[in-house]
């Protein structure tokens, strides 16, 4: 899965004022992280407040993304729950040569064993010729996929071939690095041990402020996985005020902040979420100054 390589952007989904899809603003955000040099679009993760969408909603998301990418990069699809047997069904059910892989995430709220999770990835695999990875994101979902288990679905099934790691634990990364197959790819899952990451031998990031600096986060990753360590952390440390603050107030609060400060959306999200405050945005376009002239 060379293709998946360097930077993918886990895309918002916007919304118009009155909570509908704004298909306009996500064919400009679709475009704008293309224009900036990204290497892969990732549809529908929880970045894409995929947990508010409805099934026709999905739908619309999943066409306009297709079709404002005219194929120019590869495409990832968040698929992932909290029930096994519903995301089996939903997986058995998706048909669509315009994705090159899915992004499960780890099961939430119900905090199952590590065997439990293990056996809710063993399901999905096995109903699916399409790549896998797999996404362990503690602080969201209440448990933490233990490197045991992640490489255990490694080895055991060849279409898992990778796994977003958002454990923020540069150490349980490592360990995955240290005795992962040769062609499974660790890929960060935070914003602010993407570098680390990819320096200690991972394959890229899966980022949330990459969409809104294309630019900028596609070169630092890029200079990582070329061995430019020095000129890779002078983009970090620009970047890295931004990594804190686009989560400050949750995700993706913080980045359809930023993409109403572009104007390519604006920041509404749906509710529990509520929009960035003022003081936030105040302090977003502080902090996009040096990397683009922001309407006025």
């Amino acid at each position: 899965m060379k293709e998946l390589v360097g930077t993918g952007v886990a895309l918002v989904t916007p919304f118009n004022e009155d909570l509908s899809i704004d298909t306009v603003a996500l064919n400009r955000i679709v475009n704008f992280c293309i224009d900036g040099g990204v290497d892969y679009l990732v549809v529908l993760g929880t970045t894409g407040e995929s947990v508010t969408l409805n099934k026709a909603e999905k739908m619309l998301v999943m066409e306009t993304v297709v079709v404002a990418n005219k194929g120019r990069l590869p495409l990832v699809l968040g698929i992932g729950g909290n029930s096994t047997y519903r995301i089996v069904d939903e997986i058995k059910s998706f048909e669509s040569e315009h994705f090159a892989a899915i992004l499960s995430v780890s099961p939430y709220y119900n905090k199952p064993t590590q065997e439990g999770i293990y056996q809710h990835f063993k399901a999905i695999s096995e109903v699916t010729n399409k790549p896998i990875i797999l996404y362990n994101v503690p602080g969201r979902t209440g448990s933490n996929m233990l490197p045991e288990t992640s490489l255990r679905l490694a080895h055991d099934f060849e279409n898992i071939i990778g796994i977003k790691e958002a454990v923020g634990d540069i150490v349980q990364i490592q360990h995955l690095l240290q005795n992962k197959p040769e062609d499974f790819m660790v890929i960060s899952g935070d914003d602010t041990t993407a570098l680390p990451t990819v320096l200690a031998g991972g394959s890229g990031v899966i980022s949330v402020l990459g969409q809104g600096v294309p630019v900028e986060f596609s070169k630092m990753t890029r200079l990582a996985l070329q061995g430019n360590v020095d000129e890779a952390y002078q983009l970090q440390y620009k970047l890295q005020d931004g990594m804190d603050l686009i989560f400050r107030e949750g995700n993706p609060a913080g980045i359809k902040g930023i993409f109403e400060l572009l104007g390519l959306s604006n920041a509404v999200v749906r509710l529990p979420l509520v929009e960035a405050s003022a003081n936030l945005k105040k302090e977003l376009s502080s902090f996009m100054k040096p990397f683009v002239k922001i309407p006025a």
